[in-house]
Formats: C-alpha cells, sequence, structure tokens
C-alpha cells in the first residue's frame, strides 16, 4: 500500500528543487504501519523515513489521514537538520 500520495511526492521534489537539493541525494521510504487484520475502514498509517546521503542524516514524520509530513519535511530542511 501507498502511504505517500502523488501530489505529496511532487511537492517533496518541488522544494528540494527550489532550494538546488539534488533529490539523488535522498532516499525515502515509507514505513506501513496499518494493521492488516484491521476493518478496512479504519485510516492507514505509518511513517516516511527521509534520509540525505551526503550526510546520513534521517528524520522521520508520520503519513496517512490528516497527516502534513511534507511541511514538516521542508521546515526540518531550512533548518539545517539534513546538513
Amino acid at each position: 500500500m501507498k502511504l505517500v500520495e502523488a501530489d505529496e511526492m511532487k511537492r517533496y521534489t518541488d522544494i528540494l528543487d527550489a532550494r538546488s537539493w539534488d533529490p539523488g541525494d535522498f532516499e525515502l521510504r515509507e514505513v506501513d504501519l496499518t494493521d492488516p487484520g484491521s476493518d478496512e475502514l479504519l485510516p492507514i498509517k505509518g511513517f516516511v523515513k527521509i534520509c540525505c546521503r551526503s550526510t546520513a542524516r534521517c528524520r522521520e514524520y508520520p503519513t496517512g489521514d490528516g497527516t502534513a509530513w511534507v511541511p514538516a519535511f521542508e521546515r526540518d530542511l531550512l533548518a539545517g537538520r539534513f546538513a
């Protein structure tokens, strides 16, 4: 199951491009924590882990219904948490 929506991925890469960061220097991994035995009506949940390959710094952001990981990633990027 995909946790990251296409529009979120676009915003993520747009943020990197706007700041002249190489998207290839970042690894994005989705971790699905949704209970497979749960009712289909329950929301999906998990997190996205983003690592900067050149600095080996990683951050995790909750994903799923009602989350906003892209703005949190942008704040961390601008705050130098991947430098």
